[in-house]
């Protein structure tokens, strides 16, 4: 006998069997609800060969990682991979990662968003920010059930990982109240940022130009360019961030960071920000980096103050 169970309830299980130490993916919208979303021939493809990435994302969703019970923070960081929006670097700047706050009592969530180039999508530079922000609106959503404290969720992303990252905390609403879907109802709003070597203006000459290629176009508008220049957008309602960038990268420039930091700045967030002088591009968690590889317990400590 064929049984149809509602993709609501398969839902419903898989997250209310979800527990402390493992992981699962969930998609953060059901089948035919995901926005700026069209039926295409493209197939998501995995390349593996010295790191895992994910090209051509049709479905995006969160992969769930937490941590020990024991141990557990009530902390939790979104984390988008980068990848210049063609593809996500998706084990060296996401779950390894993930893994890592894990050891550090954190909640980790996996974001695997769809690049503006994938075949799906409507119109290409709406869909990362729309993803991120129903991860944010998601977590927050199930935080009870996952042991998070609902003030305590954050978004963390490197490169162009860390632009959609400090796009989710320039651009964010309260959520609606009266929505249907009762996710929709959470704010998007990340309680604190971490930017690892970030893409922030889409502004020359400091820009990264293959993310705003991917992202907008090869002749975007004004008002595009102004919109995703996060550092045009800092208010005094944006949310605490850390930033770390090598001072000898030569893909990002470091004044991407600046430029943010000043802003930040100006409007009195509270930031902490570490330039080291040598790392260039995409070192990640820095292993065997020297100096650099510390910057992840930088992080921590930085986390661990949010809460004094």
């Amino acid at each position: 006998m064929k049984i149809n169970i509602p993709i609501s309830s398969v839902l419903f299980l898989l997250v209310a069997n979800l527990s402390f130490g493992q992981n699962i993916a969930l998609p953060l919208w059901p089948d035919g609800k995901i926005p700026n979303w069209q039926k295409s021939d493209g197939v998501e493809r995995r390349d593996s060969t010295d790191a895992v990435r994910i090209h051509n994302i049709q479905k995006p969703d969160i992969a769930v990682y937490l941590p020990s019970k024991r141990i557990a923070t009530g902390q939790a960081v979104i984390i988008c991979p980068g990848g210049g929006y063609n593809y996500l670097a998706y084990d060296l700047e996401g779950s390894d990662v993930a893994k890592f706050f894990n050891a550090k009592g954190l909640a980790a969530i996996v974001l695997k968003y769809r690049p503006p180039v994938s075949s799906c999508n409507i119109i290409g530079h709406k869909s990362p920010l729309l993803d991120a922000q129903r991860a944010i609106r998601l977590v927050r959503y199930h935080s009870a059930e996952w042991h998070i404290d609902s003030n305590k969720i954050g978004i963390m992303g490197f490169s162009a990982g860390g632009h959609l990252a400090s796009t989710a905390g320039t651009h964010f609403d309260a959520g609606e109240k009266n929505a249907a879907d009762p996710v929709e109802s959470m704010s998007s709003r990340p309680d604190f940022m971490i930017l690892i070597y970030p893409v922030i203006t889409m502004s020359l000459p400091y820009t990264h130009q293959g993310s705003r290629e991917a992202l907008l176009g090869k002749n975007p508008g004004d008002s595009l360019i102004q919109y995703f220049s996060n550092e045009l957008h800092v208010t005094q309602n944006t949310p605490p961030v850390f930033i770390v960038h090598a001072d000898d990268d030569n893909a990002v420039p470091v004044e991407n960071s600046l430029l943010f930091y000043q802003a930040l700045r100006k409007n009195g967030i509270s930031t902490e920000m570490h330039i080291y002088p040598k790392g260039g591009h995409g070192f990640a968690l820095a292993l065997d980096k020297g100096c650099l590889e510390t910057w992840p317990d930088r992080c921590i400590d930085w986390l661990r103050g949010l809460d004094q």
